[in-house]
């Protein structure tokens, strides 16, 4: 603890152990990778001429604005503290937004002239944690949930920017989430457990709740929007079916809401997310297919749904519509592209991109599109992964296993710098979706609750086997990497199988449940109890799944990489992993990002992660020299 207090009355980062030499030019590359920039977030203004958006070019993600007639981008914030999200007063030139002090996750909403004038926090500005979903239709509120009034809970409420008023429509009733708001009437999503949100229509005046899908066992409910004359709630959901579709739910004179109708599902896709305009003619839906985005227009009229455009990337995140309804604004993303903001035409389809992110010293054309691997686990179940493959290479090679994050997470064809810059050292890297991934139905992605976890552990092997079996990883130069849940899996899979790999990088990850629960936000730990154990009744088995309790077995050499501010995962959790492979004398390199909570948002600490991993598995996993280099 020592050392953690004298970094951060520094200011800097806490680093221990060496780091290894690389070639020079390969070295740059991989710096340079890890500089790219990215624009997420667009939100119109009222007249549909301009866009703002959420840039990390000046060093982490700020507030810019754009004309689109034509001319270069302004920016709004300069803040020492990263901008979580923007969204744009559908009546004015106002933007409301959230930061995030430290880059934790104590985040504040803020209000501001679109020129960055006026600028005024609305939440108390202590240690609680607040989200933003945007204005009301009329401009008059924001719709915001948060923990102020109780840490276990995330209430949804509606504020007044001009008086500060805060209305609350639920008290103390779990993790809330608001996504729409016509006239009386509110659409808010409240997640029961991980893997289970269900869908509530609340009247704003009394608070009245009616529970708008009703359902046995887990099922998750999105995106919930009324339609204009609030008679109709349209809804992502897997009520009632094992992948998630889109549907409509009629609400009754008598305000009682009839069974789910699904007008789109898909066999072989989850619906994802979508976006209704605001004169209800027209929602962008959007397919996940096997983990790339597919768009498709829904006409609320008459129920149809037709195909949307080819989108030229494959990761689409829709925003909004323009006031007319005539364009989608929305963020996309790929493994060989950089991050920006398109607008699509609905009627042309046209897709056009308005911002195009720095990626100095980075040849977008030289990036690796990775390919999609299948294959099964111990169980006979199928699993799937993308295998980012080094230009040039043959045979059986080094490779890094990178886990998501969730468990509910989803491997995608995404930019990833550090798999790039790990691919550019001569390093392949394989992206698994292990059973607990979402994507692939409810029912896979509840195969690695509680108990059932020692699956998802064992996918682990069954996952290294199948690319050594394919003649594709040299089981002699493994190594396995992953945050927050995937950091979880680093550490169950070089405590479960200790001579599988040659080195485990583990960010922000849990190493113990017990603390895990104990020390993590309380609506964190609430929420957790469904998908690991409840630690009040299941004390036993989550100590046998705590890769703390059996640390004796590492003999893998790791690096651990945490956030101070951490609030998701505390620093315990590395800090108790650092000090017992200190005391044991297995090779353990440690950094501390002080300035960082649960993920990396500033430019130099993700250069500084990303350049630092791939010199660690540089030095462990001695990928050959690539001629082409």
């Amino acid at each position: 603890m020592r050392k953690l207090m004298a970094a951060l009355l520094a200011g800097g980062v806490l680093t221990t152990g060496p780091v290894a030499a690389q070639d020079g030019a390969i070295a740059a590359k991989v710096a340079a990778l890890g500089r790219i920039n990215s624009a997420t977030s667009p939100t119109l203004s009222p007249d549909g001429r301009r866009v703002a958006y959420l840039s990390n070019v000046s060093g982490s993600p700020q507030i810019w604005v754009r004309d689109l007639s034509g001319g270069p981008p302004r920016q709004v914030t300069n803040l020492p503290d990263p901008v979580g999200a923007v969204f744009w007063s559908p009546t004015d030139d106002r933007l409301a937004y959230t930061v995030a002090p430290g880059g934790g996750l104590n985040t504040q909403i803020w209000i501001a002239n679109v020129d960055g004038s006026g600028a005024k926090r609305l939440t108390p500005g202590g240690k609680e944690n607040s989200g933003l979903y945007g204005w009301t239709r009329d401009g008059r509120r924001l719709m915001v949930d948060s923990n102020k009034d109780n840490p276990a809970a995330r209430d949804p409420a509606l504020i007044d920017p001009a008086t500060g008023a805060w209305t609350m429509l639920t008290s103390n009733k779990g993790l809330n989430a608001i996504s729409d708001v016509r006239g009386d009437r509110a659409v808010v999503g409240r997640l029961l457990g991980r893997g289970d949100v269900n869908g509530y229509l609340i009247d704003i005046a009394s608070g009245k709740e009616t529970l708008l899908t009703p359902h046995e066992g887990k099922a998750q409910t999105g995106w919930g929007e009324l339609s204009p004359d609030g008679r109709t709630v349209y809804v992502a959901s897997n009520v009632g079916r094992d992948r998630q579709a889109f549907g409509a739910i009629a609400i009754g004179p008598d305000g009682r809401p009839s069974p789910i109708r699904y007008f789109a599902e898909r066999s072989d896709a989850v619906a994802e997310s979508a976006v209704l305009s605001d004169d209800g003619r027209t929602a962008a839906l959007v397919w996940n297919a096997g983990g790339r985005s597919e768009l498709a227009w829904l006409d609320a009229a008459t129920g149809r749904v037709r195909p949307g455009p080819k989108l030229p990337f494959d990761i689409a995140f829709p925003a909004e519509f323009s006031a007319d309804g005539r364009t989608l604004a929305l963020t996309g993303s790929g493994a060989d592209r950089t991050t920006d903001i398109y607008l699509v035409d609905v009627v042309s389809g046209a897709v056009t991109r308005v911002t195009e992110s720095r990626h100095d010293g980075v040849d977008l054309a030289e990036l690796v599109r990775p390919e999609l691997i299948r294959y099964k686990a111990h169980d006979g179940l199928e699993l799937s992964g993308w295998l980012y493959r080094p230009k040039g290479v043959s045979g059986p090679m080094p490779v890094v296993f990178n886990y998501h994050g969730g468990p509910e997470g989803q491997a995608r064809p995404t930019m990833s710098p550090d798999a790039q810059a790990l691919v550019a050292s001569g390093i392949a890297v394989f992206a698994p979706n292990v059973r607990g991934s979402s994507g692939f139905g409810k029912a896979f992605m509840a195969m690695d609750d509680g108990p059932k976890r020692v699956d998802g552990v064992r996918d682990i092997k069954a996952t290294t086997d199948a690319l050594v079996a394919m003649g594709i990883a040299d089981p002699k130069r493994l190594g396995i990497m992953g945050g927050s849940y995937g950091g979880y899996m680093v550490m169950a899979g070089v405590t479960e199988f200790p001579d599988m790999f040659a080195a485990g990088a583990n960010l922000f990850g849990v190493v113990n449940f017990e603390t895990f629960f104990a020390q993590s936000e309380p609506w964190m730990a609430a929420i957790s109890t469904t998908e690991y154990g409840d630690p009040a009744t299941q004390r036993d088995m989550l100590r046998s799944l705590s890769p703390i309790h059996k640390l004796d077995r590492i003999r893998t050499p790791l690096f651990v990489l945490h956030g101070a501010n951490d609030t998701n995962v505390p620093v315990v959790e590395a800090e108790q992993i650092v000090s017992a492979m200190k005391a044991r004398g297995v090779p353990v390199r440690y950094t501390l990002f002080p300035d960082e909570g649960h993920g990396w948002r500033k430019t130099p600490n993700r250069v500084r992660s990303t350049t630092e991993i791939v010199a660690f598995f540089v030095e462990h996993l001695k990928p050959a020299a690539l001629a082409a280099r």
